[in-house]
């Protein structure tokens, strides 16, 4: 037993002295070198040397410079090469690494060092300062004194002009800037540095501001005209020029304090709408079934607003800042609004080509020859864009000299239609200069019955030469 117990102690010893010399001879190893479970930067230092260890982490470090970014979302870049950057890692290496007790090995092996290390940075300072004072944001050399608080007006109706609020501190803005350099920061925000501030204002400048608040509010407006596919917003371009300045261009106020509108201000808009999109007997270009383009001018058909309601409307959704989308009042209403109020259903009577065809959605649904007014005899069909204004079957159409039964009547102006002439054998060609009608649209039965059943009443009627 005493043998057995000398043995072991034997062992023991062996043992402890081969753990005392491995601690030591470690401990002595890491003297020179990171300490077990070392991890800088993301790269396992463990045994290695400063150098070794700055040669890689130089290697994998890159860095193209600073993006400076300003308040209005501006970005702009000095590049590190602009600046001569220069970077290595071996004084932060060294100061850690004296942090390091190699007699303390031990205790990584449980947790081991994860640190984050930044680069000693060197650059060019004159190149930086040319480099800065180039950017954008540093080209206003206005004094604080200069600067204005002022409303101004523009074609997008009256604006704000307040040179006082968030003014850059070029100064400091130049030391946010160095410093995002020399702690490598690849992005630097003025805004969130801190870097803009409102300088003082005066008693005028803040009387200024305080009409600009009920002036902005005066000249929203949200009405918005539908005019077929056309929006005509009312807004402050608009609004803009109902309000009455003096011969200075100050603002007039009534009574009540709130902003003069000029007189007729909101008539004037409501004739300029009318005047644009008013399209009875408005001149008109129509691409012919024969392939040109013709101009056609007066008639019947169209749209017309009602100028008085619409003025009534305005003026009262203005001042109650209404925010809507509006369809005026018409006294006459087209099929469609806008300036394309013909739309893809009509009757295009070609007097020329002495031919008459149905369009429905577009497609031509009918193709007829016809005969139209007696040229001759001073009776010619008269150009213009109208429409069938009523159907009626079985008439007699009188006139001075002649009592003319026909089984389909259509008229689209006044006594002048679209019928059927059983009196008729032909049709089309040059017929209308010596033989033609006392004005109206003379049409083959089968024909005039086919449109009879499919036109409504409403149907532009375009006639032209």
């Amino acid at each position: 037993m005493k043998r057995l117990l000398k043995h072991m102690a034997v062992i023991l010893g062996i043992v402890a002295v081969s753990l005392m010399v491995t601690y030591v001879g470690l401990a002595v190893y890491y003297h020179n070198a990171f300490t077990y479970g070392t991890w800088i930067n993301g790269i396992y230092c463990t045994g290695r040397s400063i150098q070794e260890v700055n040669d890689e982490l130089v290697k994998q470090f890159a860095y193209e410079g600073v993006t400076v970014k300003d308040k209005d979302g501006g970005s702009y870049l000095i590049s590190a090469e602009e600046i001569s950057y220069r970077f290595d890692f071996k004084k932060a290496l060294e100061i850690y690494q004296k942090r390091q007790n190699p007699w303390m090995w031990i205790d990584s092996l449980i947790g081991g060092h994860q640190v984050e290390l930044l680069p000693v940075v060197s650059y060019d300072r004159e190149a930086f300062e040319s480099c800065f004072d180039a950017l954008p944001i540093c080209q206003d050399q206005r004094t604080d004194k200069e600067r204005r608080v002022a409303i101004t007006r523009t074609p997008q109706g009256y604006t704000l002009v307040n040179e006082r609020t968030d003014v850059l501190f070029v100064e400091q803005a130049r030391g946010a800037v160095l410093s995002a350099i020399e702690e490598s920061k690849s992005e630097v925000s003025l805004q969130e540095e801190g870097c803009y501030h409102d300088l003082e204002l005066t008693a005028q400048m803040q009387e200024t501001l305080d009409i600009w608040e009920k002036l902005k509010n005066f000249q929203d407006c949200g009405i918005v005209y539908q005019m077929g596919e056309e929006k005509i917003p009312v807004d402050a371009s608009v609004v803009c020029n109902w309000i009455a300045v003096d011969n200075n261009g100050r603002f007039l106020f009534d009574e009540s304090g709130e902003f003069q509108l000029k007189e007729h201000a909101i008539d004037d808009f409501v004739e300029d709408l009318a005047a644009k999109y008013d399209t009875v007997g408005a001149r008109r270009q129509f691409r012919a079934t024969r392939g040109d383009v013709v101009t056609v001018e007066g008639g019947l058909y169209g749209n017309k607003i009602d100028q008085e309601a619409e003025k009534a409307y305005l003026t009262q959704a203005f001042h109650d800042k209404k925010r809507e989308l509006h369809e005026p009042a018409y006294t006459q209403e087209a099929w469609e609004k806008g300036s394309r109020d013909i739309g893809s259903t009509y009757i295009e009577v070609d007097m020329s080509e002495q031919k008459m065809y149905y369009y429905v959605d577009g497609v031509l649904t009918i193709d007829t020859p016809i005969v139209t007014g007696n040229t001759s005899r001073r009776m010619g069909t008269p150009s213009g864009v109208n429409f069938v204004y009523a159907k009626q079957k079985n008439r007699v159409l009188r006139g001075r000299d002649y009592a003319s039964p026909v089984d389909f009547w259509m008229p689209v102006k006044g006594n002048i239609g679209i019928h059927d002439a059983s009196w008729r054998g032909t049709f089309g060609g040059t017929i209308y200069q010596t033989n033609g009608s006392h004005g109206c649209i003379n049409t083959p039965r089968a024909a005039m019955e086919q449109l009879f059943d499919m036109a409504e009443v409403g149907t532009p009627v375009v006639m032209f030469y």
